[in-house]
C-alpha cells in the first residue's frame, strides 16, 4: 500500500498539483497511517527523489523547483499539526540574499524544501549585510548559514559570502557554522564556492535544501561532546 501511495504523491508532484497531492495525503490517513508515516515515509522520501530527478533534467524550470518544494512544504504544515508529539526539528539555518542582491525565488525554493525536511528556517530577506548573517547565526544557534546570490557581484564581493567567512573567522566560530552559497554564478563557476570561502555550494533550490540538511546533521555529530 505504501509503495502506491509514494507513486501516486509523485505523480502529483511532479505534475505540480497540489490539490492531487493533499488528496494522496488524506487518503493516506483514511487507509491507516498516520501523519507521521506520511511525512517521513511519503513526502520526505518523494522530496529527496524528486530532488535528484529534477536536478538531472534540463527541462525541469524554476517553476517547477518552486511548485515541488511548497507542496511539500504545505503537505508537511498539513500534518505536523496531526502528529502525535510535536518532531524536534534537525537543526536551523539563517539564510539570505547578500547584500546588494534583491533576488529570492531560489531562495523561497530551499525554505519550502527545507522545512519538508524538518529544518528550522531564519529567513533574513534580501539585500542582507554579512553582519546581520553571524549575528543572526549566533543568536538562533543555527548550525549553517545560507548566502545566495543571482549575480557575480554579489556573488563574488567583498560584501557577501566572502565577508561572512572572514566574521566566523574573526570571532572564532569556524568550526561552529559552516557556511553555504547557491545562485547562478556558482553554476557558471563550480570552484566559486571555494574562492569566496564557503564549505559547500548547490547548483539549484532543490539541491541546495539537501545540502543544508546533510551539512546540519553533520554538524550537530560534532557538537555531542
Amino acid at each position: 500500500m505504501i509503495d502506491q501511495i509514494v507513486r501516486n504523491y509523485r505523480e502529483a508532484v511532479y505534475e505540480t498539483d497540489r490539490e492531487a497531492a493533499f488528496a494522496v495525503v488524506e487518503g493516506a490517513l483514511v487507509a491507516g497511517l498516520t501523519a507521521e508515516e506520511v511525512v517521513f515515509q511519503v513526502v520526505i522520501p518523494a522530496l529527496e527523489q524528486m530532488m535528484s530527478e529534477i536536478t538531472r533534467d534540463p527541462d525541469a524550470n524554476l517553476a517547477q523547483h518552486f511548485m515541488t518544494a511548497q507542496i511539500a512544504a504545505d503537505v508537511t504544515e498539513r500534518m505536523l499539526v496531526r502528529f502525535s508529539h510535536p518532531p524536534e526539528a534537525v537543526g536551523r539555518v539563517v539564510m539570505g540574499t547578500a547584500r546588494g542582491d534583491l533576488h529570492s525565488l531560489g531562495k523561497r525554493i530551499v525554505t519550502g524544501c527545507l522545512k519538508a525536511l524538518m529544518v528550522e528556517v531564519i529567513d533574513l530577506g534580501v539585500n542582507v549585510a554579512a553582519e546581520t548573517f553571524v549575528d543572526r547565526a549566533v543568536a538562533h544557534d543555527a548550525q549553517v548559514i545560507a548566502v545566495s546570490a543571482m549575480m557575480v557581484h554579489t556573488a563574488a564581493g567583498e560584501h557577501g559570502a566572502r565577508r561572512v567567512r572572514a566574521l566566523l573567522r574573526e570571532r572564532g566560530i569556524e568550526d561552529k557554522i559552516k557556511l553555504v552559497v547557491g545562485g547562478a554564478p556558482y553554476r557558471f563557476d563550480e570552484q566559486l564556492y571555494r574562492t569566496v570561502g564557503a564549505d559547500a555550494w548547490a547548483a539549484d533550490g532543490l539541491a541546495a535544501g539537501q545540502v543544508i540538511a546533510d551539512l546540519i546533521r553533520a554538524q550537530r555529530r560534532l557538537d555531542i561532546p
